[in-house]
């Protein structure tokens, strides 16, 4: 399960999508989040699948890669399905089970949350595949940078954001590594009952934290050995410039979010 994470993590590549500029994809995928939860019906659903695939496409990315990453989402994607068709009421009875009746409503409803999260984790893991920390962190900060008249300090909270994306894939690796050392010790991580496999996971906490909050150390004693000493009069080597084609990418997208939303599919 901790191998399927693929958020926060990058594949390097030199497609479209990789050169596309990092602003401008924060931008495109937060205006297909917006339209995702605006789509109204399966035909707007399986447009969305379909863009989604298209990116995978152009990104030179291997498929099997996103759909890693949603092994470790089964149980909540199949939670939130079984509460829609047990409690969602519409449509056809299709079966009677005591108290609770299975309607069409209800399993239309649920397939398509299922499916809205799908399409949400497998296109913000788009977003860390196909952009580099450095290009995030200064994306990110770019975007806030309006903020920083009212005070806020844009470059430290997007150096936060971005260290905090980055090592989830390195906690999630940690943490294997800790159960597989319990695990030779005589742990059991894998039979029982749900309940008993959450108590078996609460010992992987203390040796995890630990193991956080050195990382954490280790990290600032390597910032502070290069004197870093925040946003204040730090510049770039590399100054990333939106150009025409960023611009023409994100009003295309955009125009086509506009008329899936306003066809109502």
């Amino acid at each position: 399960m901790l191998k399927g994470i693929t958020i926060g993590q990058h594949y390097p590549g030199d497609s479209l999508l990789h050169n596309l500029e990092p602003r401008i994809k924060i931008a495109i995928i937060t205006a297909y989040i917006v339209s995702l939860f605006l789509m109204q019906g399966p035909v707007g659903y399986l447009a969305m699948m379909v863009i989604t695939l298209a990116a995978v496409f152009i990104g030179q990315l291997p498929l099997r890669l996103l759909l890693r990453g949603l092994r470790p989402l089964f149980f909540i994607i199949g939670f939130t399905l079984v509460l829609h068709i047990l409690f969602t009421k519409g449509g056809t009875v299709w079966l009677q089970l005591g108290r609770f009746t299975i309607e069409s409503q209800g399993v239309l409803t649920g397939s398509l949350m299922a499916w809205r999260l799908m399409l949400l984790v497998m296109t913000t893991s788009l977003l860390t595949l196909t952009t580099s920390p450095i290009a995030l962190t200064d994306a990110i900060e770019g975007l806030l940078n309006p903020l920083k008249r009212i005070g806020v300090p844009a470059h430290e909270l997007a150096m936060m954001m971005t260290i905090a994306l980055r090592f989830i894939p390195t906690l999630l690796e940690e943490a294997e590594k800790i159960m597989r050392a319990q695990m030779a010790r005589g742990a059991d991580f894998e039979s029982g009952s749900v309940l008993k496999r959450a108590r078996a996971m609460i010992p992987l906490l203390v040796p995890l934290f630990i193991s956080a909050f050195r990382r954490a150390d280790d990290l600032a004693l390597a910032m502070e050995a290069r004197c870093y000493r925040g946003g204040e009069g730090r510049t770039r080597m590399k100054v990333v410039l939106i150009r025409l084609g960023d611009w023409i990418s994100l009003a295309s997208f955009i125009g086509l979010m506009v008329v899936l939303v306003w066809l109502g599919i």
